[in-house]
């Protein structure tokens, strides 16, 4: 399977494939309200600094979805979506998401030589919550981390700096990878920062990174996602 939104010829597919997601998340933050994601500085934006009632949400969420469908619509004329990749990515995500949290404490015990700790978080919280979280976590984050963070740091390196592309891609994924580590550990809602978690995080946002570079956008979005799920519902 091709990678399906790291290439530009694959917009239309990646974002049929991530909407879902994203419309599941803003429609379920109604009920964990005032909990949001932390990389989701869009509701943050609407609910705390603009004070949006439920209904002006609701429209704002209507118009996003307006806007896919146009944006759908214009993307159709040059592009085509291949439906043939939805069961392939969700079992690829699958397996990724069932797997990365072994290799990493495979990698921290026996190479690093540093005691994991799983990073979970929101074990207080109701079931809806934690998945409501668990999805957004897969959309926000990979939007701000991998396609935002990783991919501009990567091009200011490499492009601006002048660094040479070995060397901007390495250093554009240990940064982007620290910040997704650290973001987890930011009030209200962060945990205590700690050696095990905060290297664990940075290593699942290599995890993600490599992912997001190799097999695609929406791949690392379902695999970050179903991840989430399966630590906070399921394990």
């Amino acid at each position: 399977m091709k990678a399906v939104a790291s290439n530009p010829r694959n917009l239309l597919t990646s974002l049929v494939l991530v909407f879902p997601l994203l419309l599941v998340y803003q429609l379920g933050v109604l009920f964990t309200l005032p909990m949001l994601n932390g990389a989701d500085f869009v509701t943050t934006f609407l609910f705390r600094q603009l004070a949006l009632t439920r209904l002006q949400y609701l429209g704002f969420v209507g118009g996003g979805v307006l806007l896919f469908a146009i944006a759908v619509g214009i993307l159709q004329r040059k592009q085509r979506f291949n439906a043939s990749v939805i069961a392939p990515v969700l079992l690829e995500s699958t397996i990724y998401a069932l797997t990365m949290g072994s290799l990493i404490v495979l990698l921290m015990t026996k190479v690093l030589g540093i005691s994991p700790r799983l990073a979970v978080g929101l074990e207080q919280q109701g079931m809806l919550s934690r998945l409501v979280m668990s999805i957004g976590a897969g959309v926000y984050e990979e939007t701000v981390f991998r396609l935002g963070l990783l991919t501009g740091l990567t091009v200011l390196f490499d492009k601006v700096m002048g660094l040479g592309r070995w060397v901007a891609v390495l250093g554009a994924f240990l940064l982007s990878s620290a910040a997704f580590s650290a973001m987890h550990h930011i009030p209200p809602y962060g945990e205590p920062f700690g050696l095990g978690v905060f290297t664990f995080r940075c290593l699942a946002g290599v995890f993600f990174g490599l992912l997001y570079s190799l097999r695609g956008f929406a791949v690392a979005v379902y695999t970050h996602a179903l991840y989430d799920i399966y630590v906070l519902l399921v394990r």
